[in-house]
């Protein structure tokens, strides 16, 4: 006589253990006293924050424009030049450049940070560079942007997740950094967008 046909058995469409929220990798499930279930809980949601923020490289000293700044013209030459320095005389100087208008949009709404760490290299900014953000411009997917997460500041590429919630980006191909997944427990506002930056040399 054959078995009846089971209509519950096999794999279904979402059933499993679901992935922990906010974790990346193999989940284990363990024991503990009901007592203590929510201290344990805390110790998670701290340990996974400790995380995130060791993803941040927080910038550092906020500085505005210097109000009514001299305007300062520079030589800008059309070519480069392989060897010696030409004179501002030269034919091929095209125009003067002046570096206030060329970093700074709107004077009233932007400001410099100090680049901290080395999440964001592959753009070209370092350690030490100082990045110039505007306020008054709108953020858009791909944008380099200063965000600010639980209180602390750093400087990502603003991206989205497949559900169309916002994921910050770091530009390290050496693989120290991971994006950074926004959810709903963080506190998340993009403060402005990062038109660009300078350094010095000596």
């Amino acid at each position: 006589m054959n078995d009846p046909i089971k209509s519950h058995g096999g794999k279904r469409p979402g059933a499993g253990r679901k992935p922990c929220h906010g974790v990346k990798e193999p989940t284990t499930v363990i024991r503990v006293p009901a007592s203590t279930a929510g201290t344990v809980k805390d110790f998670v949601s701290v340990f996974m924050q400790k995380r995130t923020l060791e993803n941040l490289d927080p910038v550092s000293g906020f500085e505005y424009p210097v109000l009514d700044a001299t305007r300062l013209e520079l030589p800008l030459f059309g070519y480069k030049v392989p060897a010696g320095i030409p004179s501002p005389a030269d034919d091929h100087v095209e125009k003067r450049l002046d570096p206030n208008n060329f970093l700074i949009d709107d004077n009233d709404n932007t400001f410099f940070v100090t680049i901290q760490g080395y999440s964001m290299i592959d753009v070209g900014l370092m350690p030490g560079d100082k990045a110039v953000v505007d306020r008054s411009k709108v953020a858009s997917i791909g944008d380099i942007v200063l965000a600010v997460i639980d209180g602390e500041f750093t400087i990502k590429t603003l991206g989205k997740t497949r559900s169309g919630a916002p994921r910050l980006l770091p530009a390290n191909s050496g693989g120290n950094y991971v994006p950074i997944e926004i959810n709903e427990e963080m506190r998340f506002e993009i403060w402005g967008v990062v038109t660009g930056s300078f350094r010095r040399f000596r």
